[in-house]
């Protein structure tokens, strides 16, 4: 493990702590499922998105500190240096971003756990639109994917500031069983990637599906 990697990995830590600190003083998380994390080894969170809170959410809530795909959008200013120093990995949607990828595997390669957001911007918070690069990460990197559902986040209704879940409101995270993208035989040609996006779209769209009937709600009601 390089000085870098290990630098991240502290950084993740921090974040995770910051992360508690704000998303249970300013709402009322609930958590579901958290011992089906794997306490160790290389591990990707699937999280549907529907709200900016989504990411910070998941980092505070979950056993393991994680570093999140971010858009590169947000790492302007005093808000990208916080970024970078709490191992989050900076990408661009809009090209092939190689750097990123290699700190994303890297992550894996150590061991860490991968936020990514598979429908790749904000939306409904369904899963109905994946993009492939969950399935390269997941093959390429050796890394099981655990589902994360959280519902609530989406903030209609929200008072204080617009679009934000109303302070002090539930917001539910649930965490899926992990399971294995590939098909065991490890390859990475475009047909075994879309095969294996397939494959996890209905997992994630499973899990999202159980997590509304544990919690009572949905992502489109949200």
């Amino acid at each position: 493990m390089t000085a870098a990697t290990v630098a991240s990995e502290r950084g993740a830590e921090v974040g995770r702590r910051i992360g508690v600190g704000l998303m249970y003083g300013l709402w009322r998380p609930r958590v579901l499922g958290a011992w089906r994390v794997p306490a160790s080894g290389p591990l990707i969170f699937a999280v549907n998105h529907s709200h900016n809170i989504d990411g910070p959410m998941v980092m505070g809530v979950a056993p393991r500190p994680t570093h999140f795909l971010v858009k590169k959008e947000a790492f302007v200013g005093p808000l990208g240096s916080f970024l970078t120093g709490i191992g989050q990995v900076e990408v661009d949607r809009h090209s092939t971003d190689r750097t990123a990828i290699a700190r994303a595997l890297g992550v894996l390669d150590a061991g860490g756990v991968l936020g990514i957001f598979p429908e790749g911007t904000r939306g409904d918070g369904d899963f109905a639109s994946l993009r492939a690069g969950l399935a390269y990460f997941a093959v390429r990197g050796g890394a099981p994917i655990v589902p994360v559902a959280v519902l609530g986040s989406s903030g209609r209704g929200g008072r204080l500031i617009k679009g934000l879940p109303p302070l002090r409101s539930r917001v539910d995270v649930v965490f899926g069983d992990p399971f294995e993208a590939g098909d065991g035989s490890g390859r990475r040609t475009r047909k075994a990637l879309d095969e294996a996006t397939e494959r996890i779209q209905k997992q994630l769209t499973a899990h999202l599906d159980h997590a509304g009937r544990l919690t009572g709600r949905t992502a489109a009601s949200e």
